[in-house]
């Protein structure tokens, strides 16, 4: 039921129009389950830490020369609770878009259900989001008009969400909503009313093992503000447990190349770089953007009381 679910979603989604969404987007989203749905908090029974640089359009330049191209920073942290079956996180995301600074803090709890060899998840995260505006970037038609912000102006309001997550050997499927309190920013005037809108992603992979060297890992993420649709699709390829290489697609934007190995005895620290070829409206962007990773996997406590076995499958 959940292959057939999972590849049906690939042929529905391949006729929906581009998003316009206000979250950032990640090439490497399939390594960062977090930022999808609060529900993937300690799913995976280890503690981890994750960094995420991201440079879109890399060189671009605002016809005016301000701004400059856009840039997102993410830190992420999630670790299992077992006493309570569950599972905590949190992450901190900056993401500067020329004139407007966003900057997303939030704390998640999930509650893991065990169902025979399965475990779906339930989780809510909540948290703060601010906006700071610096009016000096922009280019006002009209001189005077009371609506204009004239120079640096931050907003900070409270953010919610929740999501579900469930995970076999072999597969798993995800969706997460966000802003659901569609909090606004208006900096004080009384006319601008610019709120955050709801925010679905949905994520979807299948673990192919070839043989015992080879594991292939499609993947899928749907993202809609439930006006406008978007999706990826990725191919991932794992050698050894240890190195990996993929290709993805996002719908009429961009074409992705991911690499990535893992350090160490353990394989626990990892290093994943993404390169974007932009594929769509090129005169208006840069053709590159760059993305970042690196995860570090605490090592298991010895009294912890939990034995964790590390399967491959889900540590490119």
């Amino acid at each position: 039921m959940l292959k057939r679910t999972f590849y049906t979603l690939l042929i529905v989604m391949s006729g929906v129009s581009v998003q316009a969404q206000q979250d950032p987007q990640f090439t490497q989203y399939m390594l960062n389950n977090l930022y999808v749905t609060p529900a993937y908090a300690g799913v995976e029974g280890v503690t981890q830490l994750t960094a995420i640089h991201r440079s879109q359009w890399q060189g671009y330049q605002s016809s005016f020369g301000d701004g400059g191209a856009p840039t997102t920073q993410m830190v992420s942290f999630t670790a299992p609770v077992y006493k309570v079956r569950g599972g905590f996180g949190t992450y901190i995301v900056n993401d500067q878009l020329g004139p407007q600074n966003n900057l997303e803090a939030q704390a998640m709890f999930a509650y893991h259900l065990g169902i025979k060899d399965s475990k779906l998840s339930f989780g809510m995260k909540a948290g703060i989001y601010s906006v700071s505006i610096n009016g000096t970037y922009y280019r006002y038609i009209q001189d005077g008009d009371p609506q204009i912000i004239t120079g640096k102006e931050s907003q900070v309001r409270p953010d919610l969400g929740f999501g579900l997550f469930y995970r076999s050997e072999k597969y798993y499927m995800g969706f997460g909503i966000n802003h659901l309190l569609k909090s606004q920013f208006d900096f004080g005037l009384n006319e601008a009313r610019n709120a955050l809108e709801n925010h679905m992603n949905f994520t979807a992979g299948y673990f192919y093992e070839v043989n015992f060297d080879l594991k292939l890992n499609p993947t899928v993420l749907v993202k809609t503000d439930f006006k406008e649709y978007s999706f990826d699709l990725g191919l991932i390829a794992t050698l050894k447990d240890k190195m990996w290489a993929g290709l993805s697609f996002r719908q009429s934007e961009a074409a992705n190349v991911m690499l990535g190995y893992s350090f160490l005895k353990d394989k626990a620290l990892k290093f994943g770089y993404a390169i974007d070829v932009v594929v769509k409206d090129q005169e208006a962007k840069e053709n590159f953007s760059h993305e970042l990773l690196l995860s570090y996997q605490l090592p298991v406590a010895i009294n912890s009381g939990k034995k964790v076995v590390r399967t491959p499958r889900y540590r490119h």
